[in-house]
């Protein structure tokens, strides 16, 4: 038994409430290592002479990475306090009792030798993600790029390359005239990058925050958009840029009249004065990404702060917007976060508050901060398993079963599952324009459990290189769309929701076959059961000793198709019995 790769903590992280009375514990052990877990506990105020509270249950391993194994146990309570350890037995037969960080030879009867948990406390610090999110589809509009209710000639609108700063007009009152596109294809959530007043295509350089960019429109058009998209069962997220602003923002233009005069130094990181930027220098402020023109704010400062909290909430008490997705928010303090999510849920309580962090994002996630994020591991597992080959299938569940592992249940639903996104090469074109790895790729997004996140374009095979070629013009010319790409994203996505145990069945077997390049899982939901399997690449194979007779003959559901037991190259097949 490796006693150095067991680890349980009773925190937000390991112990935590589901809901009202019902909690999930988890112990990570070494992968394989463990062949039994018992959880052991008990009341810690009544003494078991009077009555006797001691109850166990055997853990399930809920998942796996490369390196470790999670067991879970889900358990009723209504105490003030819970006690409680842990019993181990790996493969040899050894018994060990892990309690309050130390093991033990024999049962631990000392509660205050056990861990703890306060259920009050933990029940207060529930993790309260909006239901309305879970496992829906995100699709990501570039205003500037998506569609347009001005008049612009096809060679303007379908150039390729596109530069930064190619003007396409594109605006809200045409995302509004193709509500009906995004109804069609299954969209759940409209997720806009920034919308407000700024001098760029991308908006990310804000120079007003309560105003609409009028190159895109009005507040009414913002209102009418998010109206429109409510009656047709589509939430609407906008883009938060708290980090930095604009050199014309109001508050840094103040600092660059008056220098140290100004009222709105603390706004900002000013190392020196006067601020400068200089090409091929740092500028002598903080910044974006070192980039003199994106100023970044000190949110440490309650006024500043105070600002933005306002922003965020009259943009929800205004249009009645649904979430934020948040810019570079890894780079702003958890105490802020913490402000604005107390503030921000106060006006809508169930408002959706994603953060932007192209990592593992744990220390955010822990219910008092966001509530979930782009997920970039997701991006980079994806990219190395079909793009770069860098990595097996069993790699790609590994780096899966980590997030599982390691993040809140109720977080794993929300979590936005992107390909690509504005910041990104579009997928296809990192597939080297390959379609039918596209589609696996896509068939492998959409049916995992999370928030499969489409970036505008790629459901009619929308190609470009990094930014900003990746923000072409959206395309409307029906010559120009791949209409095999967009069948299989509505089928996919049709699929997906005709099926909830797609998403939310319980798992009864996860495993790659790496020498097949194969993923398969399995996975069942109200009596029933439904098999997939993602052939990932390499060449075509048979399946029949691993799916069994059962599954052989029955219809892949996403072809209408019999299943022969065989997997073309790049297959996907869906299953159910």
């Amino acid at each position: 038994m490796e006693f150095s790769a067991i680890y349980h903590n009773a925190d937000k992280k390991q112990c935590f409430c589901l809901e009202k009375g019902r909690f999930l514990i988890r112990i990570k052990t070494k992968k394989d290592d463990l062949v039994k877990v018992v959880f052991h506990y008990q009341d810690k105020y009544i003494p078991v002479e009077r009555i006797d509270t001691r109850a166990q249950k055997e853990m399930i391993k809920a998942c796996s990475d490369q390196f470790c194994d999670y067991y879970e146990a889900e358990v009723e309570m209504d105490v003030v306090c819970l006690r409680y350890f842990f019993e181990l037995q790996d493969h040899t037969g050894e018994v060990k009792f892990y309690s309050n960080h130390d093991f033990y030879d024999v049962v631990v009867t000392d509660t205050d030798y056990m861990y703890n948990c306060t259920q009050n406390l933990r029940e207060e610090e529930i993790f309260d993600v909006p239901e309305w999110a879970k496992n829906k589809v995100v699709y990501q509009i570039f205003p500037s790029r998506y569609a347009t209710s001005k008049e612009v000639e096809a060679t303007t609108w379908y150039q390729t390359p596109i530069g930064p700063a190619t003007d396409l007009k594109g605006d809200l009152r045409g995302i509004i005239n193709h509500l009906d596109h995004l109804q069609e294809l299954g969209i759940d959530i409209i997720y806009m990058t920034p919308i407000f007043e700024s001098p760029s295509t991308h908006k990310y350089n804000t120079v007003d925050y309560y105003r609409i960019d009028s190159s895109f429109g009005t507040e009414a058009d913002l209102k009418e958009l998010v109206e429109k998209a409510h009656a047709m069962g589509m939430k609407v997220i906008l883009d938060g840029v708290f980090n930095h602003t604009s050199r014309d923002f109001f508050a840094f233009k103040d600092i660059l009249e008056k220098g140290e005069k100004s009222a709105y130094c603390d706004w900002y990181h000013i190392q020196e004065f006067p601020p400068k930027m200089e090409p091929g220098q740092k500028p002598n402020y903080k910044c974006f990404g070192y980039y003199g023109y994106m100023p970044k704010t000190n949110l440490q400062n309650p006024e500043t702060a105070e600002y933005f909290i306002n922003v965020a909430r009259y943009w929800v008490e205004k249009c009645d917007i649904d979430g934020w997705r948040l810019d570079v928010s890894d780079e702003i303090s958890h105490k802020f976060w913490r402000k604005f999510r107390s503030a921000l849920k106060e006006v809508k309580k169930d408002l959706l508050i994603i953060g932007e962090i192209w990592y593992h994002a744990e220390d955010f996630l822990d219910g008092d901060e966001w509530d979930t994020v782009m997920n970039y591991p997701f991006y980079f597992g994806m990219d190395d398993l079909f793009t770069k080959n860098r990595i097996r299938p069993s790699d790609f569940l590994g780096k899966m079963g980590y997030l599982e592992g390691n993040l809140h249940k109720d977080v794993i639903p929300v979590l936005w599952n992107l390909l690509d996104s504005h910041d990104t090469p579009r997928f296809i074109y990192r597939c080297g324009e390959n379609v039918d790895k596209f589609k696996a790729a896509v068939a492998l997004q959409l049916l995992w459990p999370g928030m499969p996140f489409v970036y505008y374009g790629d459901e009619y095979g929308l190609t470009g290189a990094q930014d900003p070629d990746c923000r072409r013009g959206m395309l409307w010319d029906k010559e120009r769309q791949n209409k095999e790409v967009y069948a299989w994203y509505r089928k996919l996505i049709e699929l997906r929701k005709k099926y909830p145990c797609i998403t939310t069945g319980r798992t009864i077997n996860t495993q790659a076959q790496d020498e097949k390049n194969l993923i398969y899982v399995e996975k069942e939901l109200d009596g029933y059961t439904m098999l997939m399997m993602f052939h990932v690449g390499g060449k075509a194979c048979s399946v029949e000793e691993l799916v069994g007779a059962e599954y052989i003959g029955k219809e892949n559901l996403l072809t209408g198709v019999s299943f022969d037991g065989k997997l073309r190259e790049y297959d996907t097949v869906v299953l159910m019995k």
